[in-house]
């Protein structure tokens, strides 16, 4: 059997910091503000901005057998608290829903790059590598959601998922043709990026099932 496709480590050690914390950031604050909608305390808030924010990188670090990520790295803890903050802080009206998705959106494109440069790195063949982009993107947000108790991204019809499914493919794609990271992943992000944004601006959704076999 050949070897599993990887990406070197040291390859993605300059950008993958940059990449977490900006991410998590980004997700952490989603998670703060929706607690700050349910009137909630500020330890729920930070609680929900922590999940939020490292939910997805943890399920893909212990699938696929690396040391969890934020435990081990001093900045992601408090990052989430200090967003919490910022959210406690500010006016509700800093943060209106389109500034808010749109942040989401890049974080999101981002994060399932990481995700599945991180997976190659750690020697997962492609398809799952492509997956774990897809948790490492989206997982945060569903946990979220199902402990505020409503509706997670899975059940609505928007493109969500299938945008950090773009961005993943792209990336391990690029990593078996041996193309340049550095002009691969931010590629990938961007589309992710893209295919979100568009489904933010003209409502785009994937066709939902009928009983009687018909779109």
């Amino acid at each position: 059997m050949p070897p599993a496709l990887s990406v070197p480590a040291t390859d993605i050690a300059p950008l993958i910091g940059l990449l977490d914390l900006a991410g998590i950031a980004v997700f952490a604050l989603t998670g703060a503000l929706l607690a700050a909608q349910l009137r909630q305390t500020f330890v729920t808030m930070a609680f929900f901005a922590l999940v939020t924010g490292v939910g997805g990188g943890s399920i893909r670090d212990l699938l696929i057998g690396a040391p969890v990520f934020w435990v081990r790295d001093p900045w992601v803890a408090p990052v989430c608290l200090g967003v919490a903050l910022v959210a406690w802080f500010t006016p509700h009206r800093w943060w209106e829903r389109p500034v808010l998705e749109w942040a989401d959106a890049a974080g999101l494109g981002a994060y399932a790059v990481l995700g599945t440069a991180k997976s190659l790195a750690f020697g997962v063949p492609p398809v799952p590598a492509v997956l774990m982009g897809v948790i490492t993107g989206c997982v945060g947000g569903i946990i979220r959601d199902v402990l505020a108790g409503r509706p997670s991204i899975l059940m609505r019809p928007e493109l969500y998922v299938t945008a950090a499914a773009l961005a993943s493919v792209i990336c391990a794609g690029g990593a078996m043709l041996d193309l340049p990271n550095g002009v691969v992943w931010p590629v990938a992000a961007l589309a992710g990026f893209g295919l979100r944004g568009a489904a933010i601006w003209w409502k785009l959704g994937l066709p939902a099932y009928s009983s009687q076999g018909e779109l």
